[in-house]
C-alpha cells in the first residue's frame, strides 16, 4: 500500500517498518516452518514467489533491518463496499520472541494507524483454531469470537470501534510515534518486528 510505504511505527517493544526487499529471504526462512504455516494457515512459497509478493507491495529499497526481524503483521482492507473494514494479522516468528507481548504491542500499533490514518471501524482477524496464544490476545484487546470455519479450521473474531473502544486504543498506543522509513536509525535489535 503506497500510502504507508515509508511509514515507521515504533513503540515501546516493537517498530513496525515496510516490508522491504532485504526482509525477503529471513521472511521466507520462516515460511518453511511447518508450524507457522499451520499457525499461519499459510503454504509455502518459493523464494522467486516471495520476492515478487513483496515487488507487488512496494518498489525495492535497501535496509538493515533484516537480522532484527521478529514476525509480521498486515492489516488488509477485504470489503470493498465498506472500507472501513480491515482484517489483521500478526505473526511473531521468532519462537525465543513469543510470549513476550510482541504480538500484543504489534497489534495495537496496528490497530491504532488503522483507526486515526485509515478511517478503520471494525477489524476482523482470522485464527487457525488451534492458535490459543493467538486467540486469547485478541480476546484481551476487546475482540469476540463470532465464527468457526470447520473447513478451514480457523475462528474469526471480530471488534467494532465504538468510542470508548477507540479512547480505549487511543491509551495503549499513546507512546506510539511515527516517523518516516528513509530517516529512521534504528539502534537496537532486539525489540522489533
Amino acid at each position: 500500500m503506497k500510502i504507508n510505504q515509508n511509514t515507521v511505527l515504533q513503540g515501546k517493544k516493537v517498530t513496525l517498518v515496510p516490508y522491504t526487499s532485504a526482509h525477503v529471504s529471513r521472511y521466507h526462512e520462516w515460511m518453511k516452518s511447518e508450524e507457522l504455516q499451520q499457525l499461519t494457515a499459510s503454504e509455502p512459497l518459493s523464494l522467486e514467489q516471495e520476492y515478487e509478493m513483496q515487488r507487488s507491495w512496494q518498489e525495492d529499497a535497501d535496509s538493515t533491518e533484516e537480522d532484527c526481524m521478529v514476525g509480521d503483521v498486515n492489516l488488509f482492507l477485504t470489503d470493498m463496499e465498506d472500507p472501513t473494514v480491515g482484517e489483521i494479522e500478526v505473526m511473531i516468528a521468532e519462537p525465543s520472541c513469543r510470549g513476550r507481548g510482541f504480538g500484543k504491542e504489534t497489534t495495537l500499533i496496528m490497530m491504532f494507524y488503522g483507526v486515526t490514518k485509515l478511517g478503520i471501524t471494525k477489524f476482523e482477524a482470522k485464527v487457525g483454531q488451534e492458535n490459543e496464544a493467538s486467540i486469547s490476545m485478541f480476546k484481551k484487546l476487546h475482540f469476540k469470537e463470532v465464527a468457526m470455519n470447520k473447513v478451514f479450521q480457523e475462528v474469526t473474531l471480530k471488534l467494532d470501534v465504538n468510542e470508548q473502544q477507540r479512547q480505549w486504543l487511543l491509551e495503549q498506543t499513546n507512546h506510539v510515534e511515527e516517523k518516516k522509513y528513509n530517516v529512521l536509525n534504528l539502534q537496537t535489535c532486539a525489540s522489533e518486528t
